[in-house]
């Protein structure tokens, strides 16, 4: 397996096959809804929902493939077992405070990401 370490990984195998399965289906949703909204002539506007599952989708991946949870790191825990979801404690201040850094990261790119899908979304022509 792995284990903590600041700012760089909080979470083991099994936390990180669950953020890229988010990561499929934040595409899939954005696939599905994107041809749903163009196919049904929907107005530009509405198309800029796309931002959410694109994120959804970007977030997933990135903190797979980072082996890293944002989600976590807010909580100020980790997890490295074999169960999803049972988490650990992170006492240290200073640690805490990387790993904030890195969920802020990651988040601020998912939602760069959310916002140049969404604005492709807006800006195509049917």
């Amino acid at each position: 397996m792995g284990e903590y370490k600041p700012g760089v990984c909080n979470i083991g195998s099994a936390e990180i096959a669950r953020r890229k399965r988010t990561g499929w289906i934040g595409v899939g949703v954005t696939v599905i809804l994107g041809l749903a909204l163009f196919s049904l002539r929907v107005p530009a506007f509405w198309r800029l929902s796309l931002f959410a599952p694109a994120f959804l989708a970007a977030t997933g991946f990135m903190q797979g493939f980072m082996n890293f949870c944002a989600g976590f790191a807010m909580r100020g825990v980790f997890n490295f077992g074999p169960q999803v979801g049972q988490t650990e404690k992170i006492e240290q201040e200073e640690y805490r405070r990387k790993d904030m850094r890195k969920a802020r990261l990651i988040l601020t790119y998912s939602a760069l990401i959310g916002i140049a899908v969404a604005l492709a979304g807006f800006f195509l022509p049917y």
